[in-house]
């Protein structure tokens, strides 16, 4: 009998259609000569630090830094259930083989990989990689099960990047947090994504508006440019000059011009595009594509390449036809040459929609999943088309000595743009579509009068950073041109939880309005960079290191030798770190907070906000909010007073508890029941009455 272990519920259910396992347990399928069973995400993760050390549950300067020597592994909270199930399956002497059934990449390798070692399991892995849920996909794929000691080395780098996450965040976060007085989230990733932010708005700060002025010529039929000049007394001696003048033309080029089918996605670029187009987070969107990828209708999303394989030539043409049945097009172009790459594709291909979109109903889809379905529709169909062919045109002519031009575009035959045209005017989105710039037909030496006006403008401060743009940055950390390679910081499939916990931390604020909607660092966040040393903020840096994981997974750079410069670095930056001078008018002092009590989980201070009272350490996770329903069905609020009682004594003595069930009040003594879960739980004991008893 074989287990198979998938990462989730809904896909271990598609995996168990296809081989016939079809009995349904209690966490797990069986049938077939297979048992299918499944993770809720990571069951075993990385141990806290006070699991080394129970000191380690308070955060204090001398203990720093925190290196683990032997890396301890515990069973994340409240999926203890699931990871018994799967231990006793793997128990059972008719069990010979296990197929790691995760999702094919570097972090559904960690997920299996550490079940699998917590476990003490011996029994020999295949491994199951597929980019599609589809049917066939799956069948293929257990066809061609590979042997699970192939995936070793993606193991490793998977597993020296959570070490190195967890060091830096670890000793970097405890380390100015206590220096500063607060808590200051500091991540690998976080706090270089943080940096080019703080730049960013640096520059927009700092920038200078220069006013600028152009004469533009009006011939009647079109206009010409002139350049932009910075002296507006020149600009009105050149009108003077210009204005009802006869003005020769002195040259008219025209040139045709192709532009080339943009390129498939990645989860990168369709998160960027979903941002621009639809105003969708970086964490929306990879939500609706794994979404659409358990529903069959997508491949693998969590990809960084934007190619196909050699493999696939012969099935993409009849995806295509399917796909572009959805834009009423039909006898579609399939110009597949520059996709195909098999160098430029590591895990997975590119995202492409699958051949079960012929069965879907589209508009019966949840909008968000909706409207990322069509992106990934369109821009396979736009890959795959034909060039688009315009003409450009170039006016040129003289006045007083100055050169004034006019560019005009026509398109000639619109290629794979006609896709395109069809889904901006389903959306009735004409500002989308480009427009045609054509000119009149103009001949050299041919003369007009000309009305001279000048067209005042200002030069323009950077842009605030979108998902679209932030996620462009840190895909290009090492800010590299076009045509060399680019380092990035993060993964695909990591980025979006980057921007999303630097906001959930307060380090950073997403603002604007509608779809447009951009990251500003909070004033915390500024300071927090502030007084980073270099070696934490560095995108550069941080990208090396991206670059350094890869060798990992590739076999020319030992995981030990990794995580040995990662812990010296973080050492050096603890022994060597000094406060930042006058720091205490960088952060706002917490001691305008007062705290009522000691957090029972990481002896951090708890304090009082609108919601609750919670412990301000935020990796941390106490909290007791005012509105729980323990509390408000007895007709009670946990008001301060209560809150610091529960704190300091473990328990308060409650009168006047109301009874839903009676009717009735009751005094109750309440105590805390902290088992570290999401939420506090709370337990009732009533007060010994007249006789001695309880």
């Amino acid at each position: 009998m074989k287990l198979v272990i998938a990462e989730k519920p809904s896909v271990a259910q598609s995996i168990a259609s296809i081989i016939g396992a079809t009995v349904k347990k209690d966490g797990y399928i069986e049938g077939n000569g297979y048992l299918a069973t499944w993770c809720v995400g990571h069951l075993v993760e990385l141990a806290s630090a006070d699991c080394y050390d129970e000191k380690y549950a308070k955060w204090q300067y001398e203990d720093l830094p925190i290196l683990p020597l032997n890396w301890k592994y515990v069973i994340s909270k409240g999926k203890e259930k699931q990871i018994n199930i799967i231990g006793e399956l793997m128990k059972r002497t008719e069990v010979t083989e296990i197929i790691a059934a995760t999702d094919a990449g570097r972090e559904g390798e960690l997920i299996f990989r550490l079940v699998y070692e917590k476990l003490c399991c011996k029994k020999s892995v295949k491994r199951l990689w597929i980019s599609s849920m589809e049917e066939s996909a799956i069948a293929e794929g257990f066809k061609n099960l590979r042997n699970g000691s192939d995936y070793e080395l993606l193991y490793q780098s998977a597993l020296c990047r959570a070490k190195a996450d967890w060091i830096v965040g670890i000793n970097a976060t405890r380390l100015f947090s206590v220096l500063y007085g607060q808590t200051l989230n500091v991540g690998r990733v976080m706090s270089p994504t943080l940096a080019m932010m703080v730049e960013r708005e640096a520059d927009i700060t700092n920038f200078e508006i220069t006013p600028f002025y152009t004469v533009q010529l009006d011939l009647g039929s079109f206009i010409l440019q002139g350049e932009k000049l910075q002296d507006k007394q020149e600009a009105e001696t050149l009108l003077n000059a210009c204005d009802g003048q006869s003005i020769t033309i002195e040259k008219v080029e025209r040139k045709e011009k192709l532009e080339k089918p943009p390129k498939l996605y990645d989860l990168t670029t369709l998160q960027r595009e979903a941002n621009r187009q639809l105003g969708f987070t970086a964490e929306q969107t990879l939500e609706y594509v794994q979404s659409l990828y358990e529903k069959k209708l997508v491949t693998y999303p969590r990809t960084d390449s934007r190619y196909l394989t050699e493999d696939m030539k012969d099935s993409i043409p009849a995806v295509v036809e399917i796909t572009a049945g959805i834009f009423s097009l039909h006898n579609t172009p399939v110009n597949m040459a520059h996709l195909i790459d098999n160098s430029k594709v590591s895990d997975h291909h590119a995202i492409v929609t699958t051949m079960s979109v012929k069965n879907c109903d589209i508009h019966a889809l949840p909008f968000g999943e909706r409207e990322v379905l069509l992106l990934i529709a369109l821009r396979l169909v736009c890959a795959v088309g034909n060039n688009c062919r315009y003409a450009e045109t170039l006016i040129t002519a003289k006045c007083s000595s100055a050169v004034f031009t006019a560019k005009g575009k026509t398109i000639l035959e619109d290629g794979w743009k006609a896709a395109q045209k069809i889904y901006i005017y389903a959306k009735k989105e004409q500002s989308q579509e480009e427009k045609d710039t054509s000119l009149p037909p103009v001949a050299q030496d041919e003369v007009f009068t000309a009305k001279a006006t000048i067209k005042e403008g200002k030069t323009s401060p950077p842009k605030h950073f979108t998902d679209d743009t932030l996620l462009s940055a840190m895909e290009n950390a090492n800010k590299a041109m076009e045509d060399a390679e680019r380092k990035g910081i993060g993964t695909p499939a990591t980025r979006a939880g980057i921007l999303e916990k630097l906001i959930k931390t307060g380090l950073a604020e997403r603002n604007g309005e509608k779809k447009t909607k951009y990251f500003i660092p909070t004033h915390k966040g500024v300071s927090l960079i502030t007084v980073l040393p270099e070696a934490i903020k560095s995108a550069q840096l941080t990208a090396e290191w991206e670059e350094q994981l890869k060798q990992i997974e590739r076999g020319t750079l030992s995981p030990q030798s990794f995580l040995t410069d990662i812990s010296n670095m973080t050492e050096s930056l603890v022994k060597t770190y000094e406060v930042i001078k006058g720091a205490d008018t960088l952060f706002t002092p917490n001691a305008k907070v007062e705290s009522i009590g000691e957090c029972p989980r990481c002896g951090s201070n708890v304090k009082e906000n609108k919601k609750g009272f919670c412990c301000e350490n935020r990796a941390c996770g106490f909290a007791l909010w005012k509105a729980n329903k323990f509390f408000t069905a007895k007709k009670k609020n946990l008001t301060k007073t209560i809150a610091t009682e529960l704190l300091k004594n473990g328990k308060v003595k409650l009168n006047g508890c109301y009874s839903e069930k009676t009717g009735k009040t009751y005094d109750a003594i309440i105590i805390l029941d902290d088992t570290g879960g999401k939420y506090v739980n709370f337990k009732m004991e009533f007060p010994a009455k007249k006789g001695g008893k309880k």
